[in-house]
């Protein structure tokens, strides 16, 4: 090759470092700040479809949750984190499921999910 074609190997690290950044400064779905790791393990991210937005109205909030995490886990760590107090804690673990794209077939994995029922004039903001 050339030298015309040839980047410097330095603007190649620097872009490379750019990208990078700019892929972990941008998450799809933001938690609030704070300190406690143990929160974090247990909480993975806010769970939202179309069902956890109508339960929104009902005061009650959907997170996906790690595998170990119990409903004390989860409700110390949504206590923590949101600043908020939690009346109820509702544990589902959705199963995996078959999947077939053409001739390749699969599975999809199965996660933990967990329905937070807050007392009234609590509320959560969850960012998306």
């Amino acid at each position: 090759m050339t030298a015309l074609f040839k980047k410097k190997e330095e603007e190649r690290k620097e872009d490379q470092l750019e990208t990078a950044k700019e892929e972990v400064a941008a998450p799809a779905i933001k938690m609030p700040k704070g300190d406690d790791a143990h929160s974090y393990g247990s909480i993975l991210s806010p769970y939202i479809t179309e069902k956890a937005g109508i339960l929104e109205g009902q005061n009650k909030y959907v997170f996906r949750i790690s595998k170990e995490a119990t409903k004390m886990d989860v409700k110390k760590a949504v206590e923590k984190l949101y600043k908020v107090k939690v009346k109820n804690v509702h544990v589902i673990t959705m199963p995996s499921k078959f999947r077939q794209v053409g001739r390749f077939q699969g599975t999809k994995t199965g996660f933990k999910k967990a329905i937070i029922t807050l007392k009234e004039g609590d509320r959560i903001e969850i960012i998306g």
